[in-house]
């Protein structure tokens, strides 16, 4: 049996099960098929709704929105000023920031290297990571 003939065959199965008669009885109409027509869950055969849709956005008046903006703005603030009194500064905040980059690219690129090198072994990372006394969490 070929792939055709398979196809044809289920062709002709969805044709003969979608197939009802009409209040009349005078003749026959096909039934919409759902893609998954035996599925129970009312999920599978919902319609899709999409992340990208947002829903409209309550109307607040652009006196409203500057205030809480301003809200915020002076709670930032407050909170930067509580961090300099603590003795933080922001140039060692770009600092950390910048070694925190450089430590995920290195990252990245052991994993890369770890992954490539199971593969030539024919053995997982996991293998790896104990092989080479590595922790799993890092």
């Amino acid at each position: 049996m070929n792939s055709q003939q398979s196809s044809e065959d289920i062709r002709e199965q969805n044709k003969s099960t979608s197939l009802i008669s009409t209040a009349e009885g005078t003749g026959l109409e096909r039934a919409p098929l759902k893609r998954t027509p035996l599925s129970k869950l009312k999920k599978v055969n919902s319609n899709f709704k999409s992340p990208g849709q947002i829903n409209k956005p309550s109307k607040v008046c652009p006196e409203e929105e500057v205030a809480e903006l301003e809200r915020r703005r002076m709670q930032l603030d407050a909170e930067i000023a509580q961090l300099e009194f603590q003795g933080y500064k922001v140039g060692e905040l770009d600092c950390h920031i910048d070694m925190l980059h450089e430590y995920n690219d290195i990252k990245d690129i052991g994993q890369s290297l770890l992954g490539r090198l199971a593969a030539l072994r024919g053995t997982t990372t996991r293998d790896l990571y104990s092989h080479f006394g590595l922790e799993l969490e890092d």
